[in-house]
């Protein structure tokens, strides 16, 4: 931060998004705009959750409001202090949810208030309804940004003609934080032999094309080849803990033959802590976006299932491609696996060549916003004068 921004009165700055401790993935992504933000200027935020008293003791925010529970009359005052409001990041534009997420957005726009887009993803947007909503909510943004090319291209599709950045996932710039003493012991994590990470998640609105008894069996049968093959203990990682994630990782051990090798994670954690405990993994295999991009940023090796474009992306992004888990047999996945274990050593030094032109992608998302917020403040008192 200049000296002159250090003297300034704080911006005043909203963030709505999936917020409130449900998802890791989400509140990594949370962790990283704060982060950004207050690198860059003075700011006092508010987030917009469905959890508020988890948000301020989570994250290093002024104020927490429960969304969900307030009217759009309520918020409409909530919104006007701001000096700019950010919706995302993460993936929150899809059908039955995308209009949920954008309500602030739309009542920001009356008031004049500017509106960053900041690094979502879209899809899938069938709904004709959700459609216009989005694409009317992002026409009117001061800033949008997404974290990947399909998500841009599925806007334009919908017949937005604004333009659109291509970022990347704040969470990309989150650093370890400390486990507790003895969490590795108390968690079943110390030993000499390989430990590999798992991640599993629900069929749900945002991935509605899964089988869940398909894939179950597919990575029971997987995780069984990782303790035959390697000698390997296994640890299932909820990253969602309050919703699906422990009874999907339960569902899968039930249908391993060496249950007896893999556990769950039974401990709460933050973003940073989970960021550590996937550093201390010698392989991954997973579903959930963040998990995989966990192990990227620790340069753990990974053989991923994409059950979604958001995935499918970030993937081609580190120039590693994979079937997707609706399509791929128990034999590929096993061939897969195989061979990106041969291949530890080049996968690790690839995840090193290609996260940080990564991580420079997603602080272009912080870097249009600052620029937003201080021409408000240069505008405004031009606007006085001539008032």
């Amino acid at each position: 931060m200049t000296d002159a921004m250090t003297d300034a009165a704080p911006f005043k700055v909203g963030i709505t998004g999936s917020y409130g401790g449900l998802n890791m993935g989400d509140e990594a992504i949370l962790e990283g705009i704060v982060q950004e933000l207050r690198r860059s200027v003075r700011v006092e935020l508010t987030v917009f959750s469905r959890d508020p008293a988890d948000t301020t003791a989570r994250h290093d925010v002024e104020r927490a409001l429960p969304v969900r529970d307030l009217s759009r009359d309520e918020v409409r005052p909530e919104l006007e202090r701001l000096d700019l409001l950010i919706v995302g990041g993460g993936g929150i534009l899809y059908d039955g949810e995308a209009e949920l997420y954008l309500r602030e957005a739309h009542i920001a726009h009356e008031l004049g208030i500017p509106v960053v887009i900041y690094a979502v993803s879209a899809g899938p947007l069938e709904a004709a309804d959700g459609r216009t909503s989005v694409r009317e909510a992002l026409e009117r943004a001061a800033v949008v940004s997404v974290r990947d090319r399909q998500s841009r291209h599925l806007l334009e599709q919908i017949g937005l003609r604004r333009e659109v950045v291509v970022t990347a996932d704040p969470a990309l710039l989150l650093t370890p934080r400390p486990l507790e003493p003895g969490t590795q012991e108390r968690e079943g994590l110390t030993g000499d032999r390989p430990l590999i990470g798992v991640s599993v998640r629900e069929r749900g609105p945002a991935a509605p094309d899964i089988d869940e008894a398909s894939y179950h069996q597919l990575l029971a049968d997987a995780a069984d080849f990782l303790v035959y093959r390697y000698d390997a203990d296994l640890v299932f990682v909820p990253m969602e803990r309050r919703a699906f994630d422990v009874q999907q990782s339960h569902a899968v051990l039930s249908r391993m033959t060496r249950a007896d090798r893999a556990t769950v994670l039974k401990g709460e954690y933050g973003p940073g802590e989970l960021l550590t405990i996937v550093g201390q993994l010698d392989f991954a295999i997973g579903m959930r976006l963040h998990f995989l991009l966990f192990a990227a940023v620790q340069h753990v090796p990974f053989v991923a299932l994409p059950y979604s474009s958001k995935v499918t992306s970030f993937l081609e992004d580190l120039e590693m491609q994979m079937p997707a888990v609706q399509v791929v047999s128990a034999g590929q996945l096993m061939a897969r696996i195989d061979r990106s274990w041969d291949n530890r050593a080049e996968l690790r030094t690839r995840l090193a060549s290609k996260v940080p032109a990564l991580q420079a992608r997603a602080r272009i998302t912080n870097q249009l916003l600052t620029e937003v917020l201080q021409r408000r403040r240069q505008d405004a008192p031009r606007s006085e004068a001539a008032g």
